[in-house]
């Protein structure tokens, strides 16, 4: 569902463009809004959020899913703890659906869906578990790395209930915005990925702004 945003850029209280292949860690606090913005096109930005009382408390696919009975993400849609908390709201959203099914690359996924010698490309997962290492702040490990949206992606459900990697949805400038329902620790991976369609094979920058 598109729902533009009523915000004022001139009112955000901070801003800053992640460059493809970089990751983002920082809390926003219940009653902030993060936007993020596709700045190019056809990027994806894999995303993880973690109760900041308790990171054991996260972003769950399968129960967000179930509550809302659509496997797509869009305005309206309310993401879920694995407690079954609300954890943020999708307030507007001007690329129309985002996917949670399709999970991260990673090195040992570059090899198997690609070739051998794609193992050793930079991943998402690389990017989270450098965030992890560098913010010891957040008492967080490699076993924290779990569900992930994959913000402006798409990655449609078959007739036979496959997944599909296709061209993006999105375009320069497309945006969506969450207000944070709890305080969360907000970890992103502009997605480096140069094998599949989600990035147009060139990774760009996206941008992110909290009010």
């Amino acid at each position: 569902m598109i729902i533009e945003s009523a915000k004022n850029i001139s009112e955000s209280l901070f801003s800053q463009v992640i460059p493809a292949g970089d990751y983002w860690m920082r809390t926003v606090v219940a009653g902030q809004t993060i936007r993020i913005t596709d700045l190019e096109g056809n990027q994806a930005a894999d995303t993880l959020f973690y109760s900041a009382d308790d990171p054991s408390e996260r972003y769950s696919a399968m129960d967000t899913i179930r509550e809302q009975g659509n496997v797509y993400l869009s305005a309206g849609t309310v993401l879920m703890s694995n407690l079954c908390n609300p954890m943020l709201d999708i307030v507007a959203d001007t690329c129309g659906r985002h996917d949670t099914l399709g999970g991260a690359c990673a090195t040992e996924s570059n090899t198997v869906r690609y070739a051998l010698d794609k193992k050793c490309m930079h991943a998402c997962r690389d990017s989270w578990l450098l965030a992890v290492a560098e913010n010891e702040q957040f008492s967080m490990t490699k076993r924290d790395i779990t569900h992930n949206i994959n913000f402006f992606m798409n990655v449609p459900v078959t007739a036979e209930g496959g997944l599909t990697f296709e061209d993006g949805i999105s375009a320069p400038g497309k945006y969506v915005e969450l207000t944070a329902l709890m305080d969360v620790i907000v970890l992103i991976s502009n997605c480096p990925q140069l094998n599949n369609p989600c990035n147009g094979y060139d990774p760009t920058p996206v941008e992110v702004r909290v009010w």
